[in-house]
């Protein structure tokens, strides 16, 4: 199916281009509908999410979940936005209005934009920049000024807090994951996301740089996963909206769609952090084995089948693990992160330069 839209398009092409279209013209169209049929597939995803991520939770503690709407509750994400669509949009009276309406938009869009770099399959990307990697850490770092601006704009000092804690936080936890992502790039010579994967294929698992000796990057996609896991804002380092503390922190003033806003970006942000983890450490879309699929939809399927498992792992954790105290979550990153991971790119320089 894939491999005869993909027929399509360039069949398309060819007609457009002898018919006397510029090329500029149809590349933009061609990558307007690609990127529209990945926004698509993205909403969709994180509304399964959402759901199997309420359902991982009460398995694992031991109680039902959702079960009302729909079967099993299958349709209670579905009822939530309807919810909070047709909830009442209250402003603060002393707010300041134009950030406060502004900054869940802000969140969000950098959520979304993040994907077009992303390789969800053989050829199935909306743009293969030769910066893609980097392209993905400056687009999503821009979500922190949304979370900032919203605890500012509130005119509330929870939500002043929450947002200066996120600011802390992410900030902190950068710098990790951009040295964890760094070994990856030094080993491939490329920050392309394809580039990534394909330098991946040599191997019994493919090569992945989870596992692949000598240039074994284990340790480093632990600790991409760990400080990803901070930039989220997830259990365990959700202290930006801890609710024992902050009320809600820096959405504590939202409600409907702009509330709902922050929290499908965390869903989109989960579902990026595992396609990034699944791209560099696990080989995307190759195959594990020789098991390889024909066409794109294999490939998509393996991508996929990474993506999940590694999000399983996400809902796992916060489901169990209680929250960290301020002062551990940023002596977490300065005094234990930031070392491993300059000794992994230091360790991984002369293993090259020995080669």
């Amino acid at each position: 199916m894939l491999d005869a839209a993909y027929s399509l398009l360039d069949s398309l092409e060819k007609t457009a281009l002898s018919a006397g279209v510029p090329a500029p013209a149809f590349n933009l169209l061609r990558m307007t509908i690609v990127l529209t049929l990945v926004f698509a597939f993205v909403l969709l995803t994180t509304i399964i999410l959402i759901y199997v991520e309420r359902k991982t939770w009460a398995y694992m503690q031991v109680r039902l979940g959702p079960m009302r709407v729909g079967p099993k509750g299958a349709l209670q994400t579905v009822a939530d936005g309807i919810k909070l669509f047709l909830k009442e949009d209250v402003i603060p009276a002393l707010a300041d209005k134009p950030l406060f309406r502004a900054a869940p938009v802000i969140v969000l869009v950098p959520a979304l934009m993040a994907y077009v770099v992303i390789p969800f399959g053989d050829g199935l990307i909306a743009k293969d920049l030769n910066i893609g990697i980097l392209y993905i850490l400056s687009i999503s770092s821009v979500g922190v000024l949304g979370i900032i601006t919203s605890g500012w704009s509130s005119n509330n000092k929870y939500s002043l807090l929450g947002g200066m804690r996120a600011a802390a936080q992410i900030v902190s936890y950068e710098v990790p994951v951009l040295l964890s992502i760094l070994g990856v790039v030094m080993l491939t010579g490329s920050l392309s996301m394809n580039a990534i994967v394909e330098s991946q294929k040599a191997g019994l698992l493919g090569g992945w740089y989870f596992f692949r000796p000598p240039f074994n990057q284990t340790l480093a996609g632990m600790i991409y996963l760990t400080a990803a896991l901070a930039e989220l804002n997830r259990t365990p380092f959700d202290l930006p909206e801890a609710e024992s503390e902050l009320v809600a922190g820096y959405n504590t003033e939202y409600s409907g769609m702009r509330f709902a806003f922050f929290f499908l970006a965390e869903w989109m942000n989960m579902f990026l952090l595992a396609c990034i983890a699944a791209t560099l450490f696990f080989g995307g879309w190759l195959a594990p084995f020789g098991l390889e699929f024909a066409g794109r939809l294999g490939s998509l399927f393996w991508f996929l089948l990474k993506v999940w498992a590694l999000m399983f792992v996400v809902i796992w954790i916060r489901a169990t693990f209680p929250r960290f105290r301020v002062d551990q979550l940023m002596e977490f990153s300065w005094k234990f992160l930031i070392p491993l991971t300059l000794a992994n790119v230091i360790v991984t320089a002369v293993i090259i330069a020995a080669r």
